[in-house]
């Protein structure tokens, strides 16, 4: 029954395409919402408007239109895909492969026919009768019977994702293998016990008694699989397709050379916490990790933003005076910290930012801007104001500071009171 009623959802995209659309498939055209974003909500991703502010003004200073963009840290691919549709060569970096994909999905052109082969094939595959484990090498607490009777999947559900990852690893097309990828992702976490946040995850109220059918697998899939060849056919016209995706570390893989005009990211913030724990779910069900190894690997690729992870902190000279004084600061507050490491993981943090700006550095061409979101910490009443220690060592290096800017405020931890008082910063530097 789910099959034949996926299969007739492929008969009316087939229509769709040729210009036989029925009203329903037409409803997201109204919609405010932003191209290929609804893949995957990123409740911190900046928007668009800000790609389009940073083209305005570099192209202004530089007197030409914006040929070439980069963005140290992909995220959800935002400074790439806003590029793109703006008309200049987009290069990203991300370290986290389940992101890497999403972003290559979205900036990648398809044959829309031969997808919906490809994915008319792929549900004929799919089946969830597995012996194995289904997902090898994740923590106990994956799937029921779990650890203390807690778990994320049922072992109906985890069968059935796990079946659907086998048949869509199996597709010979490596861009529609990555989309179909990508697009269960999002999946996998709802129909599991837990939500996610910018802060990892927490099990949903009463979800002992609400966990999901795993029928719905199918179901949800094929939604997605919908909106995303709505998104592709919609925005196949992007003024530029080419693109460059760099998957790794940003410290080693940012360009120390190059004719960059402009670099629009948001780095992680320094708030102790590990970005990749936001995306465990996916990483595990989708087959990106197989072993507790290779999730602190990933782990030691990301910038030293956190201290989940035990690892080497040192940072050398910074060019700072406020950064020296929030050392001093955070160091006589040590005792009281809930993590002793934290006051040199900020300092390892801002070395390895120094190493990023000192690459851009050299791959922006002169008066070439960098545009940064930032974030403020805060440890034991100690303030750490990025944008502005940032500011400091990007002027030791080269660069001239433009403006800063409030970008938006975060709420403090718990512990801080929660106030919402922490300040995200839009930094705008120039090459000098």
């Amino acid at each position: 029954m789910t099959h034949l009623l996926i299969e007739n959802r492929v008969a009316t995209l087939e229509d769709w395409l040729e210009g036989r659309a029925p009203t329903h498939l037409s409803t997201n055209a109204g919609t405010p919402l932003v191209a290929f974003q609804a893949w995957r909500a990123f409740k911190e991703a900046f928007a668009p408007e800000l790609i389009a502010q940073a083209f305005e003004e570099t192209g202004g200073a530089l007197s030409r239109k914006i040929r070439n963009a980069i963005d140290p840290f992909g995220g959800s691919g935002t400074t790439a895909l806003a590029s793109q549709f703006l008309g200049a060569s987009p290069t990203t970096i991300e370290v986290n492969p389940y992101l890497a994909d999403l972003i290559e999905a979205k900036l990648t052109s398809y044959n829309v026919a031969e997808l919906l082969d490809d994915y008319a094939n792929l549900l004929k595959c799919t089946g969830d009768d597995l012996q194995d484990a289904p997902f090898p090498g994740a923590p106990i607490t994956f799937v029921a019977p779990g650890k203390q009777g807690r778990y994320i999947f049922s072992l109906e559900v985890a069968r059935r994702l796990a079946g659907l990852r086998n048949a869509i690893m199996a597709v010979s097309n490596p861009a529609h293998r990555r989309l179909f990828r990508v697009l269960l992702a999002p999946v996998s976490l709802a129909v599991s016990n837990v939500v996610v946040s910018g802060k990892g995850r927490r099990y949903r109220r009463h979800w002992e008694e609400r966990q999901a059918n795993a029928d719905r697998v199918i179901s949800m899939f094929d939604a997605a699989f919908i909106q995303a060849v709505y998104d592709i056919q919609r925005f196949r016209n992007r003024q530029n397709l080419g693109f460059e995706l760099l998957r790794g570390d940003a410290r080693a893989l940012t360009p120390c050379e190059g004719d960059f005009d402009v670099a629009i990211f948001s780095p992680p913030y320094p708030n102790s916490f590990d970005y990749t724990d936001v995306y465990n779910v996916e990483l595990w069900v989708c087959g990106y990790l197989d072993s507790s190894e290779a999730n602190r690997n990933l782990r030691l690729q990301t910038l030293r933003s956190h201290v989940q992870i035990k690892r080497n902190y040192d940072a050398g000279e910074i060019e700072s005076r406020t950064l020296k004084k929030v050392a001093a600061d955070l160091n006589k507050v040590r005792p009281h910290l809930w993590n002793t490491s934290i006051p040199d993981m900020v300092n390892a943090y801002f070395a390895d930012m120094q190493t990023i700006m000192q690459r851009l550095h050299s791959a922006l061409i002169s008066g070439g801007r960098a545009y940064l979101v930032v974030g403020d910490s805060r440890y034991h009443g100690v303030q750490v104001p990025v944008a502005k220690i940032l500011a400091e060592i990007s002027g030791s290096i080269g660069f001239r500071k433009i403006a800063d800017e409030p970008f938006r405020s975060m709420r403090a931890s718990p512990q801080q009171g929660g106030r919402q008082e922490l300040l995200e910063t839009l930094l705008t530097l120039e090459r000098t």
